[in-house]
């Protein structure tokens, strides 16, 4: 077993870096232009031409829009436009797609498909607001960029249209929840749908707004003028910061996420996480550690401590290492998910973010703890969290544990050592999932006389015992029985078929309630992953391995 012998795939950047973004900030607005460089795509042998994007290019998007919401609190709307002219974005590469492993396509489809729900997660809870200014054709995974905005407005040239032309001309499907918003967000008639996605040519003007597929079309010399009167607009709908506070904060330094990475790739370690891989046993153990610093305890001293705040950069940290593991090691098929430290020190920090929640900055760093806990959500790994002596599993950083898919706790009767859990406000609904239960919600599904019992030992430390009681944990071993029983499950874990859990883990984590985005991640994405490998997509004459070549797809015919 080796390391992935392809260079690693780094998530940090920064504006200086960028080969295909740009944004500029004026008073409350903020325009974010797409100008693909298409010699600089993230791997060799392919160009991103028509401004069509790779991973590199969404990972560009995921640092811009982070700078937005912690560099520049005093902006409401983000316009989301092109640099190019009659060109406002293809969509996804496809010499690119049909040059990628089918693990390298499914993983750039969830993080594109996270970044455009942080879209959406910051224009519903910390009143961001998005505006897609269509100034050219858009098509694919371009006009799923536009989906994600609150608002599409589309130049009316008599030649730009939107389109999701992945059926007709690849034999896949729109790969971002182009489908599903269309339904479920922007309301298009099913019927309309159904002629809209099976057309290469898409729909344009003013038929674009009567199907629901843009909000407004405008005429090309009013175009420049009516996204600058919509922006502007949709600053006075956003909450983001009150009118007394405007100008008062000048955000935070957004500096580099710092790490060591060692030589084999074997530990990374940053402040707040650590992480260690047993390739023999492919495991990784994540461990998240507690604040070992005082903490500022009010607004003034958060923004003065900036992006060190433990939250934010605990925030900051865990999303790098599941960004690297998710991408760089995909044979590591089973994270124990630790922790260490004082659990007051954590306690005490999460009174401060529940005083403070409604600062522009505890707000948005709620919002990026919310958007990394997703993460873990909906990574396709075995999660078991290892809770043992010297761990801190309460409040905020209980969340993890609840995330896992079974939970050990040590537990010896009379021992000095045991660890405790405990939970507090941040557990009842401050990071809720992508069902918007929260984890504890979901695990029982939202009965009351288990929820109740939970709530009533707020901010009580809890033993193995008492957290199995209450159904907190999944078992809680011994002293004698601890080392073999943990073993055991994690032996029998890996043993197990990697597509057979992937499966069976998001069927698990996401019972109960749906949403637009439980829907992106649980029914369009399997459907996707499905159809991707099929042989009329993927075959030697499969339409996305012919694309541009001049052949025509030849398609088994029969269904399946």
């Amino acid at each position: 077993m080796t390391i992935v012998s392809s260079p690693l795939v780094d998530y940090r950047t920064s504006p200086d870096q960028y080969k295909h973004w740009s944004y500029k900030v004026e008073g409350r607005i903020a325009t974010l232009s797409l100008n693909i460089n298409e010699d600089a795509g993230i791997r060799p042998g392919y160009k991103l031409k028509l401004n069509s994007y790779d991973l590199g290019v969404d990972i560009e998007l995921h640092d811009a829009l982070q700078r937005i919401r912690f560099c520049h609190p005093d902006v409401a709307t983000v316009v989301v436009t092109s640099g190019k002219d009659r060109i406002f974005c293809s969509g996804a590469n496809i010499f690119m797609l049909g040059v990628s492993s089918h693990a390298w396509k499914v993983n750039f489809c969830k993080f594109t498909n996270e970044t455009r729900n942080g879209m959406e997660d910051s224009s519903q809870h910390d009143g961001l607001k998005f505006l897609a200014a269509v100034n050219g054709a858009c098509a694919g995974g371009g006009y799923e960029l536009a989906l994600a905005c609150d608002e599409i407005y589309l130049i009316d040239d008599r030649s730009s249209a939107v389109s999701l032309p992945e059926v007709p001309l690849l034999g896949v499907l729109p790969g971002t929840g182009g489908l599903t918003r269309v339904t479920d967000k922007r309301k298009v008639r099913h019927d309309l749908a159904d002629i809209f996605c099976t057309s290469v040519d898409g729909v344009r003007g003013q038929r674009a707004v009567e199907w629901r597929l843009v909000d407004k079309a405008i005429k090309t010399s009013e175009f420049s003028a009516g996204i600058a009167k919509r922006a502007e607009e949709l600053v006075s709908t956003s909450g983001r910061v009150a009118a007394a506070d405007l100008g008062k904060s000048k955000g935070v330094a957004w500096t580099r996420v710092e790490r060591e990475l060692s030589a084999d790739g074997n530990t990374l370690n940053y402040k707040t996480v650590q992480v260690s891989i047993d390739r023999a046993k492919r495991t990784v153990s994540l461990t998240v550690l507690a604040p070992t610093a005082a903490q500022p305890t009010d607004a003034a001293g958060i923004e003065a401590t900036g992006v060190t705040w433990w939250p934010l950069q605990l925030a900051r940290e865990l999303d790098d290492a599941i960004l690297h593991l998710r991408t760089n090691e995909s044979e590591m098929g089973l994270w124990l998910l630790k922790s260490k430290g004082d659990a007051a020190a954590v306690l005490a920090s999460d009174a401060t973010l529940i005083a403070n929640k409604n600062h522009w900055l505890v707000r948005a760093t709620i919002g990026h703890l919310r958007r990394t806990f997703s993460r873990i959500d909906v990574s396709s790994r075995s999660l078991f969290a290892v809770i043992d002596a010297g761990s801190c599993f309460v409040g905020s950083l209980l969340e993890i544990a609840l995330a896992a898919d079974r939970s050990y706790m040590y537990f010896e009767q009379g021992a000095a050592n045991n660890p405790h859990i405990a939970v507090n406000d941040c557990n009842f609904g401050m990071f809720p999932m992508a069902t918007d239960q929260s984890r504890l919600a979901r695990r029982f599904y939202e009965e009351a006389p288990a929820l109740n019992a939970v709530q009533a030992t707020s901010g009580k430390a809890l033993d193995g015992a008492a957290a199995l009681a209450l159904g907190l944990v999944t078992a809680a071993p011994d002293d004698i029985d601890w080392a073999d029983e943990v073993r055991i499950a994690c032996e029998e874990r890996i043993a197990l078929s990697p597509d057979s859990l992937t499966g069976l883990e998001a069927n698990l984590r996401f019972n109960g309630k749906e949403t637009m985005v439980t829907r992106v991640f649980g029914r369009l994405t399997a459907w996707q992953n499905w159809i991707f490998v099929r042989p009329n997509a993927s075959g030697e004459k499969g339409a996305l391995k012919l694309y541009g070549k001049g052949e025509k797809a030849q398609f088994d015919m029969n269904r399946v």
